[in-house]
């Protein structure tokens, strides 16, 4: 199984098999890091801009390239909600109350075996199991109870900010 730097688990024995896709990749299937950043990497830049800036990954010219195969390949899941157990996140504005969904690395790009950065989002309770090695990302898994609640508790707090009351409800009030 794969380990932090610290040595905790990350919860999976290959990370890309939980990638989407690059955060480089463009939606008509083109390398954006060669397009804006070739500054950084003028051979790569050139390959690319000779197959006109396509993606080897996903073209359909028959590469054999995967996202590990890529130099600049960095995949962070954007979805608002755990990988594992599906809570999905609620914020709320001018509150200093922890988030419910934390960032996860399954990848480092510091790493010496690979230099890519792969991460995705669990809450804070499957966040905690995975690093103490009591569960993996592919579970089949529930929320925890103390999740729902949470979560919960901040759907009530904005449902009471929308609530309207008019000025005269509000003027009897005090």
């Amino acid at each position: 199984m794969e380990k932090t730097p610290a040595g905790s688990s990350v919860g999976v024995e290959d990370p890309y098999a939980f990638v989407e896709r690059c955060d480089h990749l463009t939606d008509d299937g083109r390398c954006r890091y060669a397009l804006e950043h070739d500054h950084h990497d003028p051979a790569f830049a050139r390959e690319r801009r000779a197959d006109e800036f396509a993606c080897p990954v996903v073209t359909d010219a028959g590469s054999d390239w995967d996202w590990a195969d890529c130099p600049h390949f960095r995949a962070r899941n954007r979805s608002r909600e755990c990988v594992r157990c599906g809570l999905d996140e609620r914020r709320q504005a001018h509150s200093d109350d922890r988030p419910l969904l934390e960032e996860h690395h399954l990848s480092y790009a510091d790493d010496e075996r690979t230099s890519h950065e792969i991460t995705v989002f669990l809450c804070r309770w499957c966040h905690a199991k995975i690093h103490e090695s009591w569960a993996r990302i592919d579970d089949d898994a529930s929320p925890d109870t103390e999740a729902l609640a949470a979560r919960e508790g901040r759907r009530s707090r904005e449902h009471a900010e929308l609530d309207f009351s008019s000025a005269a409800e509000r003027r009897d009030d005090g």
